[in-house]
């Protein structure tokens, strides 16, 4: 049986609350670690069940985020113009013949906002293009159903590309991008992940980070993007990430570059968030992030499933603990 929550540096915040908010995280099943850091303290840390909080997990779609702010350090160090670089030069060898004439519209952009307007390779389409021989291409030959530009169509496809174009543009893999421009400075451990069969590390699922990495990776995004006084991602890279571009048609919730937006009582909230539970929150105006990590095998959406009782924790119980 796990030890009764852990407070760490609990003055910060009310002890009696944060405990109750620790003791319903307890309460649900799938929920394997929970993180609260303010202002870089470490408040609480706990592992309910599962892998311990140093641990490298499966962080699902947490992965989004992180290429994500890769992106924004290749824009930064000039591998890439912006985010409004045109894709089909970048990847040229894998347009599919005849390519619809929208193609040539998609940008850096509309992969990261989730807006190319190609049919989603999520979801009921994810089988098929993961048995794939080659992903990038298959991505990229998928019909459009809508324009570039236009609804959110969330498909991990996108931020495989994002990887499939840093690769190609540094000359190096994402996972030496992702440890030198991330772990390094964080001084966090990131293992490498599934590759597609041409060899490029799998943009958009299944990276392995630990619960203290991602809070770490939080902790840096909440302090401008810098550690100490070393600039780690561009700040106006994480203020443009913030901006909604889309949303979602499952949540409601706005979209920006590999994060989701939430208002509760006046507070801006962003979050990341992976198949099964794996959620990065960061709350500016309270200097608070929270990390999650759940069992990466069962599903979670709906409103009344494991996501949505993760948000009712983070809205209902450790935001208030904040606030009240």
């Amino acid at each position: 049986m796990a030890a009764s929550p852990a407070l760490i540096g609990a003055a910060a915040a009310p002890d009696a609350e944060l405990r109750a908010a620790l003791e319903q995280a307890r309460a649900l099943d799938p929920l394997h670690t929970l993180m609260v850091v303010r202002n870089g303290t470490v408040l609480a840390e706990h592992r309910f069940r599962g892998p311990a909080p140093d641990r490298s997990v499966n962080i699902k779609s947490v992965s989004k985020t992180i290429i994500a702010s890769l992106v924004g350090i290749a824009i930064r160090r000039g591998h890439l113009t912006g985010v409004d670089e045109p894709v089909a030069p970048l990847l040229r060898d894998k347009l599919p013949r005849g390519a619809d004439p929208r193609l040539h519209r998609v940008t850096i952009g509309h992969l990261l906002s989730m807006q190319a307007g190609l049919e989603r390779t999520s979801g009921p389409f994810y089988g098929r293009w993961v048995s794939s021989p080659d992903w990038v291409r298959f991505v990229l030959a998928r019909p459009f159903v809508a324009d570039p530009g236009g609804p959110m169509l969330y498909s991990t496809g996108n931020t495989h590309l994002l990887s499939a174009i840093l690769t190609r543009r540094t000359g190096r893999s994402t996972l030496e991008l992702a440890r030198d421009w991330l772990g390094d400075p964080l001084n966090i451990s990131i293992p490498p992940w599934p590759r597609d069969p041409q060899g490029i590390f799998f943009g958009g699922n299944d990276m392995l980070m630990s619960p203290r990495a991602l809070s770490r990776f939080a902790a840096m995004v909440l302090s401008h993007g810098r550690v100490g006084g070393t600039e780690v991602v561009p700040r106006s890279w994480i203020e443009a990430s913030w901006q909604p571009q889309a949303r979602s048609a499952f949540t409601g919730d706005s979209y920006g570059y590999g994060w989701f937006r939430r208002e509760d009582a006046h507070l801006r909230r962003y979050y990341a968030w992976g198949f099964g539970g794996q959620m990065i929150h960061v709350v500016p105006d309270l200097g608070l992030s929270i990390v999650m990590t759940s069992d990466p095998t069962q599903r979670s959406g709906g409103s009344s499933g494991h996501s949505a009782a993760l948000h009712r924790l983070v809205e209902q119980a450790i935001i208030p603990a904040f606030t009240g």
